[in-house]
């Protein structure tokens, strides 16, 4: 009887010892290497790609091939479909990751309850959790469908034999991780299972036409679990963030195919499950304080979308000899260079002053047009001044001081006026070529100077 031979992959970057080691000498990641029984290679020849209907890929002239049979396909919500690029790609691989309970399952099957009664078939399987268990889960959702099926299965043998039977539309995988092919020795969640499922899956969406959703677990740091070439494999990520504590969830898109990255979808977490947030602006400024001190609302760009929101800050004598700068939602290294720009050019003196920032409402703020907003508010808190709560401030700072132009000022300047903002702060050279709505005064500046001395009169 021939001997077995086993080896060790690191799961992280799938090195491969022949012995166990503590420490992976690759990725430098501790006890990170898991036992796998050797598979000898098959002599068998790969096959070609084979659909459902028995029909072989072959080659196509670019000019021959049409999109006009297979048209994105948009379901009820349109927070979804604004970030998947404008709806649901046929025959794509959609990758969802989040942190555990932040609702990734609550929404796939809220969106294949919605698919279901548009006439779409949907195949939901689960590994995770029984038939009586989703239904539940359903039933406090609202969620029916005559087209919406339940098969909790890990075997991806008997997966793809049901998907032949059924011929669905679309296909929830919850998830990837749980899921298994019965010829490999190697251990349920491993990188080589995770590997072969993913790579079966692509091949049932890109050769029939099924769009599939594959539910990601996370690691402690945040990354999809598994393999970097699960995202690599996929046509589309998205990471669905939260936080426990606040009832506001955002579908980030961080590889897509089929449109932008820059795209996000707001959504709020209550007892019937998750629910679009129309109007997002609205909802961050709800709480806002009038006459408080260190407060400022700048109009972000979110992909096509702009959002107001208001940027906090809290400057305080240090007790101690450095320091200190925290932020929330804030680059770290944004709100120190604008610090230095503020004592340098503003005459500012910030070097013993403890400095606390965020963005209200549990959003990541990360472009140049915020810098106006986040210099006003540490002017405001350091002088105990406050702002004029009509007020609106737009631009990005230079380290010689200068106000910046930014993109799109015409859409976030619309956003403040809709909210009821009567000023908006902005760059001078973004004020060529387009005409404010009545309803709001534009004042443009080009240095910090200026604009604190117009904002503090």
């Amino acid at each position: 009887m021939a001997k077995t031979k086993t080896r060790y992959v690191c799961q992280n970057c799938e090195y491969i010892s022949p012995r166990y080691l503590g420490r992976c000498p690759n990725c430098g990641s501790w006890n990170s290497l898991v036992e796998e029984i050797e598979k000898k290679e098959s002599s068998t020849k790969a096959q070609p790609r084979v659909s459902i209907s028995g029909i072989t890929v072959k080659p196509k002239l670019i000019d021959d091939v049409s999109t006009v049979e297979t048209p994105r396909f948009k379901t009820n919500l349109e927070e979804l479909n604004r970030v998947l690029g404008g709806g649901i790609v046929p025959g794509s691989l959609v990758l969802i990751g989040g942190d555990p309970g932040i609702g990734k399952s609550t929404l796939l099957l809220q969106v294949s309850g919605q698919l279901s009664t548009l006439g779409k078939k949907v195949l939901y399987v689960s590994g995770e959790e029984s038939a009586t268990q989703i239904k539940l889960r359903a039933d406090r959702l609202g969620v029916h469908g005559t087209e919406l099926y339940l098969y909790p299965e890990t075997d991806m043998d008997s997966i793809r034999k049901n998907i032949e039977l059924l011929k669905p539309d679309f296909v929830v995988i919850d998830s990837v991780q749980t899921m298994q092919e019965p010829e490999m020795t190697a251990a349920v969640g491993s990188v080589s299972q995770i590997r072969e499922v993913t790579g079966d899956l692509m091949q049932i969406a890109k050769t029939n036409g099924i769009t599939v959703f594959v539910v990601g677990h996370v690691t402690k740091g945040g990354a999809i679990a598994g393999p970097k070439i699960l995202e690599h494999m996929v046509d589309t990520v998205l990471y669905f963030e939260g936080d426990q504590h606040r009832t506001f969830r955002i579908l980030r898109a961080v590889k897509n195919r089929f449109g932008s990255t820059n795209e996000i979808g707001i959504f709020e977490m209550k007892n019937g499950g998750l629910s679009e947030v129309a109007n997002p602006s609205e909802i961050f400024l709800e709480e806002r304080l009038k006459g408080a001190t260190g407060s400022a609302v700048v109009a972000s760009l979110e992909g096509t979308r702009p959002i107001l929101v208001e940027l906090q800050a809290l400057v305080t004598p240090t007790a101690f000899g450095n320091a200190k700068r925290t932020t929330t939602g804030l680059d770290h290294n944004r709100v120190a260079l604008l610090m230095a720009v503020l004592e340098k050019r503003a005459g500012l003196l910030l070097q013993n002053q403890d400095a606390y920032l965020k963005a209200a409402g549990g959003v990541k703020l990360d472009e140049p047009a915020i810098d106006l907003a986040i210099a006003v508010s540490l002017v405001s808190s350091y002088r105990d001044a406050e702002t004029r709560p009509t007020d609106c401030f737009i631009g990005e700072v230079g380290l010689t001081g200068e106000i910046r132009r930014v993109n799109r000022i015409e859409q976030r300047v619309v956003e403040a006026a809709k909210l009821g903002f009567k000023r908006v702060f902005l760059p001078k050279n973004n004020l060529d070529g387009w005409m404010p709505p009545k309803e709001i005064e534009v004042v443009g500046v080009s240095t910090l100077n200026q604009a604190l001395k117009l904002i503090f009169s």
